[in-house]
C-alpha cells in the first residue's frame, strides 16, 4: 500500500489566488494588444476580434506553464 499524501490548503488557495491574479492580467493584456494592433493599422472589427482571440489563446498557454512551474515550487501533495 501506498503512503498518503496530506492535501496542502495553503499552498492550494496561493496557487489559486496566483491563477486569478496573473490570469486576469495576462487576458486583459491579450485584449488590449489585438484591440490596439487593429486600431493602429485599420484592420476592422473581424481582424481585431481575431488577434484578440490569438493572443489570448497564446496567453493562456504561457499561463498554463507558469503555473506548471508555479506547483512545483507550491506543492499542492506531500
Amino acid at each position: 500500500m501506498t503512503g498518503s499524501t496530506r492535501f496542502n490548503t495553503k499552498n492550494f488557495w496561493t496557487l489559486v489566488s496566483l491563477a486569478i491574479l496573473v490570469g486576469t492580467e495576462i487576458v486583459g493584456v491579450a485584449l488590449a494588444a489585438g484591440w490596439a494592433i487593429a486600431g493602429l493599422f485599420g484592420l476592422g472589427t473581424t481582424i481585431g476580434y481575431a488577434l484578440m482571440a490569438a493572443f489570448t489563446m497564446i496567453g493562456l498557454y504561457g499561463l498554463m506553464l507558469f503555473m506548471r512551474r508555479a506547483a512545483e515550487v507550491e506543492p499542492v501533495r506531500g
